[in-house]
């Protein structure tokens, strides 16, 4: 059986939630040594592949840089049919196999329309109204996100199958650092949908109680700009804190990694999302996590965590204080995290894939 694998975001020097999924997916996919497949990654010209691939892997370059995949994907579809198309994130190309598969990642342009700008959302909308027609099965992260798709484009029930994201394997945990400093960590783009501006406001009233805290606290923000970023900047600009506020840009794996080893607590205000990728990173480096009372949260993080109301600074700042003025709760939503993630692996998220790409 050919499989081919839309791989064009899976390989970018600045990856974000989408692309890590589509690289850890692709990367694990490698270790299923499943013969009866032949793979066949199409890759954007000057992208390469960072890993090791079996014999049944094969890279497919398409050098076009405009419409790479209406055009250029389905130019190469044409002239190489393969029995089944993966397309890891809402646009298949208008030529395609009957046997294709996409993963709708959220729906978070309907949920929180205000949070894109209209050109996007409108590309947003009719990408994904498309895929949900020409696909023949859908992936979603979370049920969550399947019950979105079912209730806007009344998607059939039994063509969605909900396969988790993953996270590392636990060996990979290393100490952390200890600090004078306590340090609130937030990793994510920078922008409006993952409510930042509140998370400002929030610490702000931390700060306030600093009598009750015997270190200095820092608020660390890590990611690219997105849009409503100047909302952000603003917003951390005018706070009588903002020496304490870093505002760091797109973070490598390796300063990411540094950033997870200091960081004392893990905040997750986003006002919607279709899954959460962060929180299991966090959880998985030891990092007692606060999140967003939103219900794919809910659904993957269970009682790991605490959870506030997003639109409430005040509820984030009181649920900020407990946790660090609490080194009791600290060590007990850590060890909730340290179970939680067990349920939780790119294996099990490839080996799934699987089962719906070939099934």
């Amino acid at each position: 059986m050919k499989v081919g694998i839309d791989a064009s975001r899976a390989f970018m020097r600045e990856r974000t939630g989408t692309e890590e999924y589509a690289y850890q997916l692709i990367k694990n996919l490698t270790k299923t040594n499943d013969l009866f497949c032949q793979f066949f990654l199409y890759l954007k010209k000057g992208e390469e592949v960072d890993f090791e691939l079996p014999k049944n892997f094969h890279i497919r370059t398409i050098s076009r840089e405009k419409h790479w995949t209406q055009l250029g994907l389905s130019f190469e579809l044409l002239k190489h049919p393969v029995d089944v198309l993966f397309v890891p994130s809402h646009s298949i190309p208008l030529i395609h196999p009957k046997r294709t598969v996409v993963t709708i990642h959220g729906t978070e342009y309907r949920n929180c329309p205000k949070c894109y700008p209209l050109r996007d959302r409108l590309q947003l909308e009719l990408n994904t109204m498309l895929s949900i027609r020409w696909a023949r099965r859908i992936i979603t992260p979370s049920a969550s996100t399947k019950k979105d798709v079912i209730k806007f484009y009344k998607a059939a029930p039994e063509k969605i199958t909900v396969v988790h994201h993953g996270a590392e394997s636990q060996k990979s945990i290393k100490l952390k650092v200890q600090s004078d400093v306590f340090n609130i960590l937030f990793i994510g783009r920078l922008e409006r949908r993952k409510n930042i501006v509140n998370l400002i406001k929030a610490f702000n009233i931390v700060k306030e109680r600093t009598e009750q805290v015997k270190r200095p606290l820092k608020l660390i923000l890590a990611g690219k700009p997105g849009f409503g970023f100047d909302e952000i900047r603003k917003e951390a600009g005018k706070s009588e804190w903002k020496n304490d506020m870093i505002l760091t840009g797109y973070v490598s794996d390796k300063e990411k990694e540094d950033l997870y080893k200091k960081a004392n607590m893990f905040v997750m205000p986003s006002l919607a999302e279709g899954f959460g990728l962060p929180i299991l990173e966090a959880m998985q480096k030891n990092i007692p996590v606060l999140c967003s009372d939103i219900s794919p949260f809910f659904e993957i993080s269970m009682d790991s965590v605490l959870y506030f109301d997003p639109r409430d600074p005040q509820d984030i700042a009181d649920k900020i204080n407990i946790v660090m003025v609490n080194v009791h709760l600290q060590k007990d939503l850590i060890a909730k995290g340290g179970r939680n993630i067990e349920n939780y692996s790119w294996e099990k998220c490839a080996a799934e894939t699987l089962k719906v790409l070939i099934g």
